[in-house]
């Protein structure tokens, strides 16, 4: 996987990233239109029993009915915030022609996107994170659509770039919300040692603790104790090792939607491996 092991290569002043979103409230919602739209237009040029290389169990249509099937919850999230969702509740049964399901995609994403319009990014809502907020829902959709595109593109052999702006703020969520985030009932114990994530076309860098994370989900009892990370200011230090590469290429990777053929990696292999164990976990 590592493309070098070696001394640690620090670029010259890059700009560090908190763990906080990038882009402006409209912007994600615009680019959850676009990127729902492009979703959309890719898959209905596809035969529905196409197989999705970067999701092995999946067809076309499961495809479809997924990003479907998560605009209407996250619509449906909206609107009846800040109640929690209805766990009576299935959600919409599943059409059985292909048409259907680009009917019903249709009809759920435009529903995000209307919900969301009439909602403020600061109002409280249900989500599955620590942050309860509209705005929370902004941010996540805007890189669902995003990398369920790039999902159909695969499917249909017709791959497009990354916006680059988008993919560098899914940079920071994957590693900060995705794999870096601590429910209440966990904690994170974290070690001296720091890889620093360089996006090199934005010129921005993210910085990482590795330690370990244990804890015992209430909801099924289930223990947990493994490797984890979470996002931290720059610690002042060297960094223990880098991993670095140009947006698209990481936020994909990350996702386990791309190769490391753009990604470079210097410094401890030790503190490396730590830190791709507890990102080697499949998005979908």
């Amino acid at each position: 996987m590592c493309k070098s092991v070696g001394p640690v290569e620090v670029s010259a002043n890059p700009v560090t990233l908190q763990g906080m979103a990038k882009l402006e409230f409209s912007d994600y919602l615009v680019r959850i239109r676009e990127e729902s739209r492009r979703f959309r237009d890719v898959l209905a040029t596809c035969e529905p029993t196409a197989r999705v290389p970067s999701c092995p169990d999946w067809d076309a249509s499961d495809l479809l009915w997924h990003l479907a099937g998560v605009q209407w919850f996250w619509a449906t999230t909206v609107r009846t915030r800040p109640a929690g969702p209805d766990e009576t509740d299935t959600g919409p049964q599943r059409p059985g022609s292909y048409d259907g399901l680009l009917a019903a995609f249709d009809e759920y994403s435009a529903a995000l996107v209307s919900q969301l319009e009439s909602a403020d990014p600061a109002e409280t809502a249900w989500t599955w994170s620590t942050e309860q907020s509209v705005g929370f829902i902004y941010r996540r959709q805007a890189h669902e659509a995003l990398m369920h595109r790039y999902d159909a593109e695969l499917t249909a052999g017709a791959v497009t770039p990354l916006d680059r702006e988008l993919a560098a703020d899914g940079v920071l969520e994957c590693l900060d919300v995705m794999f870096g985030g601590c429910p209440p009932w966990g904690e994170f114990a974290g070690l001296p040692h720091y890889v620093r994530v360089d996006i090199t076309d934005t010129d921005e860098s993210v910085w990482v603790q590795i330690g370990r994370f244990s804890g015992t989900n209430p909801d099924d009892d289930v223990h947990y104790d493994e490797d984890d990370i979470r996002v931290v200011d720059d610690p002042g230090t060297e960094p223990d090792a880098t991993v670095g590469g140009p947006a698209g290429a990481l936020d994909a990777w990350l996702w386990r939607r791309g190769d490391d053929s753009e990604i470079h990696i210097h410094g401890d292999k030790a503190v490396y491996d730590h830190f791709r164990l507890a990102v080697n976990h499949p998005i979908t």
